[in-house]
């Protein structure tokens, strides 16, 4: 690979000018911002997906490493072998830029705001922090569907909630195959909470980042790609989906659904709507994903802390205050995703029940369209970093730590009911005293906006609570509920009148179309009418067929025929479609009475002679009750036909001229009561049959609970016996690997040491046998490898020296170093060394000897030795004297030969001292001139010495270090003998001039 230069870090020290900067960059060239978490064996993927990736991605990747806060990171030294793009350790206010790779530095956590990484202290004590997953939040909210998300080889499940932010918020997310992790702790996790986009081997995701790319239009403006007109398309995706889900997505934001649908089209490489809905066609698997994909739900415990705190100090409070002594708290929390939001408000309730002393229950109905989620709220089971939404008296208090997770206890689990609900299609839930629907509305459309804030005002009691997301209002439906807190989203439900009430009455219809089901049904075959024939049937069925009604074996009415209204009429209030609540005056009880007795005799059914008012009149009419189990073997249909007698009754006086004998006030009496009394007997023989029945089930249940419960105690106690094993297991293999590659690299360091160094050394135990030496040591003891472990007392030395076993012998006993100067048969020198061997216990076992050779020093010492005594000889036949004093003229050395002075006496001492007050002064002037002027000076002085003139032939040298005088040196010789004989020969050359 080819050597490039180190890059630096890109730092803004302009933070407003920077923000212009960024967001122009963004909108000219919007790019991918890829997110990389890993914790153990985290370095080894990293090498081996950058040696895969290509240079120019056009994009930026951030990793966030687990790192020993203690210690410099090596990762950008590590990392720039492996990749061409520029890999650099992120500092704060870092401006994020494609092709590089921003690597998070240690004891830091790391998020990204408007494409600028800040660095900041770790709030978390460690062993507690959580940076993956604090980055992976904050890349979720800042780039949204630029995102991509990456969790790699780690143990533990830090970076699942992080990824399940990305992925909420239109992001992309991959997860490394577990089965090529070193550590598949953090993969698994995420893959068990379900969100991730792809699970693949290392190298393989570049090809899918890049693919990815290519495929996907990023619009910082947030306006989908796909042109809204295309509205047939989306219907027909629409279709796709509820035919295979049974959900319609019809009332959801088509921005909403454009962008979610835009992430699947990237992830299959296809660019056209048109194609794509050709795709979800042919694939099934597709539909379920671009389900799964719109149903992504984004929650956490408590999530917003200052709405959270107002339902604890004040809503819940209200609530409970309310209750009477074993009254029911109803909650309903619409959009539960996988079940924190409905947790949080348990514990907060739960909190506020104990802290009173009445008893009141606490019933938590939490729904979603999601299975999957739902399946995941009803276990409980959460990962490790929900500590940092959650206190630690809470998780100490309501959940139970298990492996690398934290399940809710069963006190709580409970109390909160899971059902798969379908917010707009399905009957809701009543008598609530809260619901609590957080962002969910921001996804639909205002005409599904309307339904839900309608069918919340029926869910709810009197004065009952509504808590929306921070991003959500009431629209046209604010004079339903009154305003308790706006900025948190807190509303009252209000009483308003009944025209003011929305109508829901769609939601409590069977959906069932009896023409639709009837079309299966296998009919002899038939010739063509004419359409003359048609029309003449029409006519007849119009003019003399019976009016009637289809029913099912509940009573309710699924398809009608004919002018039934002279006998049913829509009772007042909520909406129903049961016949017998739609009966009119004089028909409840022969028609109660009929369905009864054909839901056990299942055979036709008559009831003759029925006075039925209808608009002020009465008439008699006959009753007849069918089945239809020939017509329609796998449903219970019901025909039930009104057959109007031709006995008019225009009023009840005369009915009872006409037809005394049938019609008298007593016999209607005596028939209605007879009805009365068989319908009551029908009722109790059911109850009594449907009571044995639950009996019965309920019996069965309580015996598998309790067979399923003991097994699963049995099973969780050798989960957790496992789960304590294995981890005790990892954590000493961990710990001996790391031990292993210590000591290997130790002895390598050590073996490459004593090879360099060239010293012959060798290790010997208590006992003086041989454990360990170096090459160098076969030149002075003869050693081979196989003598390793024999006494070294057994082997023959190249040493003109016999003690060395007796010394080693003594350094054990006193523990003292030993040392010595020893030499070899072929005249080598060493320092031999004994010393103690001491281990990481201190306790001695044995001993270490090394052999430096020492040769040349010895030559050297010799040599220097011979210079010295010719020096000194020098100095003693010109008797001269070397000496060096400092600023203060203090003497600090002298040499001297065979004078007056002893160097050991002058030593610390003046001239001063030694000499007259008249000859100290000339010296000290002589030498104080050289201090001042730096410069040598050279002279002939005359000094009075054991009551002698002697003169001297002095010098005096500065001595300048590092251009500062620190002294003197000066060199006195004794020229006495010459002076007086220069001056004799003076005297006689001056008398032979004078002669």
């Amino acid at each position: 690979m080819a050597k490039k230069k180190i890059a630096t870090t890109e730092e803004i020290t302009k933070p407003v000018s920077t923000k212009k900067k960024t967001v122009s960059n963004n909108k000219n060239n919007p790019f991918l911002v890829v997110g990389m978490g890993a914790s153990a064996g985290g370095l080894e993927t990293f090498k081996e997906f950058f040696s895969s990736a290509p240079k120019n991605m056009g994009m930026a990747f951030v990793i966030v490493q687990h790192l020993d806060p203690t210690h410099k990171s090596l990762m950008v030294h590590l990392l720039e072998s492996h990749t061409d793009m520029q890999v650099q350790e992120a500092k704060d206010h870092t401006l994020v830029l494609p092709n590089n790779v921003y690597i998070i530095p240690p004891n830091k956590d790391m998020a990204i705001f408007k494409g600028i990484l800040h660095l900041m202290d770790p709030s978390a004590a460690r062993g507690f922090r959580k940076p993956i997953d604090f980055f992976f939040k904050s890349l979720a909210e800042d780039q949204q569907e630029k995102a991509i998300g990456i969790i790699l080889s780690g143990t533990g499940t830090e970076g699942t909630l992080g990824l399940k932010d990305i992925k909420g918020l239109g992001g992309l997310t991959i997860v490394q195959n577990p089965i090529t992790a070193k550590y598949d702790g953090m993969p698994r996790s995420a893959i068990y909470a379900g969100v991730e986009d792809f699970v693949l081997e290392v190298n393989k995701i570049p090809d899918v980042l890049i693919k990815y790319a290519k495929n996907r239009t990023l619009n910082t403006g947030r306006k989908p790609t796909i042109a809204s007109s295309i509205n047939d398309l989306l219907e027909k995706v629409f279709i796709l989906l509820r035919n295979e889900t049974g959900c319609n997505f019809g009332d959801y934001k088509n921005s909403t659904v454009i962008r979610r649908i835009e992430k699947r089209m990237a992830l299959n490489q296809i660019n056209k709507l048109e194609n794509y809905l050709k795709y979800l066609q042919k694939n099934k698997e597709e539909i379920k994903k671009l389900f799964d994909e719109l149903l992504i739900g984004v929650t956490s415990f408590f999530r917003d802390n200052e709405a959270y705190n107002i339902i604890e100090n004040t809503i819940i409070s209200q609530i409970v205050s309310k209750k009477k002594e074993g009254d029911t708290i109803r909650i309903w929390v619409a959009g539960c995703s996988t079940g924190e939001e409905a947790y949080s408000l348990a514990i907060l309730f739960d909190e506020a029940i104990n802290k009173q002393t009445k008893s009141i229950k606490l019933q938590i109905f939490a729904s979603d369209l999601d299975e999957r989620a739902i399946n995941i709220a009803r276990q409980g089971v959460y990962p490790e970093t929900i500590f940092t939404d959650v206190t630690p008296e809470r998780l100490q208090r309501y959940f139970k730590s298990e492996a690398n997770t934290y399940r809710i206890n069963k006190e709580i689990r409970d109390k909160v009911i899971f059902s798969e609900h379908n917010l707009i299609k399905d009957p809701p839930f009543s008598k609530q005293d809260m619901v609590s629907c957080r962002n969910l509305l921001i996804y639909l459309n205002i005409e599904a906006q309307k339904k839900v804030f309608a069918i919340f005002h029926y869910a709810l009691n009197p004065e009952g609570i509504l808590f929306l997301g921070s991003s959500e209002s009431l629209g046209e439906y604010a004079d339903l509920y009154e305003v308790i807190d706006r900025k948190n989203k807190l509303f009252k439900h209000k009483k308003v009148t009944k025209d003011k009430i929305p109508d829901i009455g769609y939601l409590f219809r069977e959906p069932t179309n009896f023409k639709a089901t009837t079309t299966n049904v296998t009919l002899p075959k038939r010739e063509q009418f004419s359409n003359l024939s048609k029309i003449t049937e029409q006519l007849l069925l119009d003019n003399y067929a019976p009016a009637s009604a289809i029913i099912n074996l509940k009573g309710e009415a699924v398809y009608f025929t004919g002018n039934t209204g002279k006998y049913l009429q829509p009772s007042p209030g909520e909406a129903r479609l049961n016949i017998v609540d739609m009966a009119r005056e004089g028909l409840k009880t022969d028609l109660r009475a009929i369905i009864s007795k054909i839901r056990k005799s299942n055979a036709i059914e008559i009831r003759k002679n029925i006075n039925v008012k209808t608009n002020g009149n009465h008439q008699i009419i006959d009753l007849c009750l069918r089945p239809l189990k020939h017509l329609l073997p796998n449903e219970d249909y019901f025909m039930l036909t009104f057959e109007d007698k031709d006995i008019p009754a225009t009023d009840n006086k005369n009915v009872q001229i006409n037809h005394t004998d049938d019609t008298s006030e007593l016999q209607a009496l005596e028939q209605e009561l007879i009805a009365t009394k068989e319908f009551l007997r029908s009722t109790i023989e059911q109850l009594e049959v449907s009571n044995e029945e639950l009996k019965s089930s309920n019996e069965e249940l309580q015996s598998s609970n309790e067979e399923l419960q003991s097994t699963n105690e049995e099973l969780e106690t050798s989960k957790e016996e496992l789960q304590s094993v294995n981890e005790e297991i990892v954590t000493v293999n961990t710990e001996l690997q790391g031990k292993i590659d210590e000591l290997a690299q130790a002895y390598d360091d050590m073996n490459n040491l004593l090879a360099s160094t060239e010293i012959g050394t060798i290790f010997l135990d208590a006992n003086l046998n041989i454990k360990r030496f170096t090459p160098p040591m076969s030149k002075i003891i003869n050693l081979i490898q196989s003598d390793v472990g024999r006494p070294v007392q057994d082997l023959s030395s190249n040493l003109i020296y016999e003690g060395i076993i007796e010394d080693a012998n003594k350094v054990l006993e006193k523990l003292v170093p030993f040392q010595a100067a020893v030499k070899s048969n072929d005249g080598i020198w060493y320092q031999m060394q004994i010393m103690p061997y001491r281990t990481s216990l201190n306790v001695i076992e044995g001993v270490v000897i090394t052999f430096v050779d020492i040769t040349k020093e010895k030559s050297l010492a010799v040599e220097l030795n011979e210079i010295n005594d010719n020096y000194e000889h020098l100095l003693e036949l010109t008797q001269t004297t070397v000496y060096t004093q400092n600023q203060d003229l203090i003497y600090t050395s002298m040499l001297q030969k065979g004078v007056a002075f002893q160097s050991q006496l002058l030593v610390g001492k003046t001239d001063r001292d030694f000499f007259s007050k008249e000859d100290a002064k000339k010296l000290e002037i002589l030498k104080n001139k050289v201090l001042k002027t730096k410069k040598a000076y050279r002279d002939i002085v005359s000094l009075e010495i054991g009551g002698k003139t002697q003169y001297n032939n002095l010098t005096i040298r500065p001595i300048i270090i590092d251009s500062e005088i620190t002294g003197i040196a000066c060199t006195s010789t004794d020229i006495t003998e010459l002076y007086q004989a220069e001056k004799k020969l003076k005297d006689i050359n001056k008398k032979m001039n004078g002669s």
